[in-house]
């Protein structure tokens, strides 16, 4: 898609200053060039954004800049990257640790915020994650009170907040601990109480990010009372459906680890309930559903929060089983780089019976490769990615064996609102997509931008796959010859049964040369 010519939504932003916390993230990437692109009049993006690894903010926003994101906006239109201004800040910090002088000019000039900034890890300290979803948010929403020009404050949520609940509608449910509590609990409880304390925290809920995201939304109803503030809750975010780049993905998280481990062939089961609604949603909808909910927020306020449930099951319900068909058909197609065995991901319901399989499937050959590894004197690495692997299935386990119900009326009557422009501009309808053609886009693009093989590697990818796929059935035959010729010992017909496989496996063999010349 184009620059946007016009239209309402891109007009309410001209000569706009925003302000974007998270805009390093896999989401806050997305919205930053979505906004230089579809919104080229509006007067600046202030990023907040600390120095990470010897780096200032402002070598950050060049290695931002310097992303495959960027190149169609460094290509046809330079100047507007311009627009972006890094300020040096860190939402763990009193005052988010920004500058008197900085906090002036947000103050001042800033009429729109988006704040995407938060630990989207699964299995993060819950301290860690109360410092930076809970606390976090209380400290921007004082920042957000200071400003004179402030039209809308956008949250980004998850549509995972209330998972304790079966069905999500679009509204703030009670916490599931009073956050304020929690707060005081962070600046004088060591790490090993609060560590210890987390399972009767979460109780039902499956992790600290669900859990702290549910907390910073009740926080918002109290602290952003008279804000223009509205909340959008994506599901489980992933690759680019349309824009900036069909496949565009720059993380491990969620399903792409996944298409990672099953591409390469090590992840070879999984405790997943196939026939239960896979909720994702990629990433450029909740983008777009953003910028036009900011939008909506300044030019039609009312005196009620607005929540969005960003999902995908309402309006184009997918199965895990079916993105795992598609999946697996697509990177069988696409193969990944030096794959170690033929993909091939089965799911498996029961959590018993998958526990087996992992050993057999997972930690088995990983030890036995690295074992082979050492004695050949190269760096053994398998058990350590079986490890990664293992880590990510159990962070996926709750999402994969559970389904909601998530209501989006308010998602569809502000898409109704919308004038064709601003619907083909800024679309998050999903009636087009073809979950087929996604998972191809999505297998391809982790291919290139997660694990950086080019498409010109493919013809030697595939071939490698097609020996990785002798090589399989070699072994399965192998598998069967030996458990064949247990059985055999007691039975002489058994016994001469598997001399004449044997024989007639010679006679084929034999035969390879002429194949391979044909």
């Amino acid at each position: 898609m184009s620059a946007s010519a016009g239209g309402a939504v891109a007009d309410f932003y001209r000569d706009r200053a925003l302000l974007i916390t998270g805009a390093t993230g896999f989401m806050g990437k997305v919205l930053v060039e979505k906004l230089l692109r579809s919104c080229p009049s509006l007067d600046a993006i202030y990023l907040l954004m600390r120095p990470k690894g010897g780096n200032d903010v402002r070598a950050r926003l060049d290695e931002l800049l310097n992303s495959r994101l960027f190149d169609h906006l460094r290509s046809t239109a330079p100047e507007v990257l311009q627009k972006l201004v890094a300020i040096q800040g860190d939402i763990m910090l009193p005052g988010l640790g920004v500058s008197a002088e900085d906090a002036a000019t947000l103050t001042a000039r800033v009429s729109v915020v988006f704040h995407a900034a938060a630990t989207v890890k699964f299995d993060e300290a819950l301290k860690l994650s109360l410092q930076m979803n809970v606390l976090g948010t209380k400290r921007l929403v004082e920042l957000c009170h200071r400003m004179d020009k402030l039209v809308a404050l956008v949250h980004v949520s998850t549509a995972y907040c209330n998972c304790d609940r079966e069905e999500v509608r679009e509204e703030v449910y009670p916490p599931p601990t009073d956050p304020y509590k929690l707060i005081q609990l962070v600046d004088w409880m060591d790490d090993d109480t609060f560590n210890h304390l987390t399972p009767k925290l979460l109780g039902s809920r499956p992790n600290t990010y669900t859990y702290t995201k549910a907390l910073a939304e009740h926080v918002l109803v109290n602290e952003a009372a008279n804000l223009p503030l509205t909340i959008v809750r994506p599901s489980i975010v992933a690759a680019a459906w349309r824009e900036p780049l069909p496949g565009w993905v720059d993380n491990l998280n969620g399903p792409t680890g996944l298409i990672v481990g099953a591409g390469k062939g090590m992840l070879r089961t999984l405790h997943c309930h196939g026939k239960l609604v896979a909720d994702l949603i990629p990433v450029d909808i909740p983008i777009n559903l953003l910028i036009v909910a900011a939008w909506h927020t300044a030019t039609h306020r009312k005196n009620e929060l607005v929540v969005y449930n960003c999902v995908s099951g309402m309006e184009r319900p997918v199965r895990w089983g079916e993105i795992n068909e598609h999946g697996m058909s697509a990177l069988r197609r696409n193969a990944m780089n030096d794959v170690v065995w033929y993909p091939n991901l089965h799911f498996t319901q029961h959590k018993t019976l998958n526990t087996i399989s992992v050993l057999l499937q997972h930690w088995l050959p990983a030890y036995l490769m690295d074992a082979a590894a050492r004695l050949a004197g190269k760096r053994p690495i398998m058990v350590r990615i079986a490890q990664k692997l293992d880590r990510a299935a159990s962070c996926l386990e709750y999402f994969t064996t559970h389904e909601w119900r998530f209501s989006n009326d308010n998602v569809q009557n502000l898409w109704a609102q919308l004038s064709p422009q601003d619907q083909h501009t800024f679309s998050f309808a999903l009636s087009a997509l073809h979950w087929p053609t996604y998972m191809e886009q999505y297998c391809l693009g982790t291919k290139r931008y997660v694990m950086k093989e080019e498409l010109a590697t493919l013809p030697s990818a595939r071939k490698h796959l097609s020996k990785m796929w002798w090589v399989q059935q070699g072994w399965r035959l192998i598998v069967v010859l030996v458990l064949w010729r247990l059985l055999s010992l007691k039975s002489k017909r058994a016994r001469a049964s598997l001399n004449g496989l044997l024989r007639l496996l010679l006679h084929l063999l034999s035969y390879l040369p002429l194949i391979n010349r044909i």
